[in-house]
Order: structure tokens, then C-alpha cells, then sequence
């Protein structure tokens, strides 16, 4: 199993409460159950105000490494990832359970 873990920084001067960061939340909020490779699926924003964390976070897990390929090359996953690639960056780890 792989868990694939993705934490997002909103770029310089974006905020959580624009439409277009709202719609790239709901889209990945909806994504765990648009992709059947996907055994789990948490995402959501970052409670605290530390400054080193970052705004928002997935947490998921596939089988295996053709399955997390599928997830990657899915539709729905390239279309949120246009999204997000507007107004943030991020880091990405896949570990091996």
C-alpha cells in the first residue's frame, strides 16, 4: 500500500475565501470518490497559524504503484491540479506501507 501525502502554500496574497481556492478545495474534497484507485481520502485546511505550515493537506492511499500511476493520469486529479497550480505550490511524499 502507498500513502500519498500532499501539503499545499497558497501563493504570496491569495486567500482561503476566494472562489477560485474554494473551488479547487471542493474539487479535491471530491476527488477521493471520483478515482476508484483511491482506498482513503482526507483532505481539508490547516487549523493553526504556525509559520511554517502549510494551508491545506491530502492524505490518501492506493494499492500500489500502478494504482497511484491511474490516480496521477486521472481526469479529475489533472483538472484540480490545473486548479491549484493557479494560486499555490506544493510538496508531494508517497510512502511505501
Amino acid at each position: 500500500m502507498i500513502r500519498h501525502l500532499v501539503l499545499f502554500r497558497l501563493n504570496e496574497g491569495v486567500r482561503q475565501d476566494e472562489p477560485r481556492v474554494q473551488a479547487g478545495a471542493r474539487a479535491f474534497a471530491e476527488l477521493g470518490e471520483k478515482v476508484p484507485e483511491t482506498l482513503s481520502w482526507e483532505c481539508g485546511w490547516n487549523i493553526t497559524d504556525r509559520p511554517i505550515a502549510y494551508d491545506f493537506a491530502i492524505n490518501s492511499t492506493v494499492a500500489d504503484t500502478a494504482a497511484l500511476t491511474a490516480y496521477l493520469e486521472h481526469p479529475e486529479h489533472r483538472a484540480a491540479v490545473a486548479l491549484w497550480s493557479e494560486f499555490a505550490t506544493w510538496v508531494i511524499a508517497d510512502l511505501e506501507l
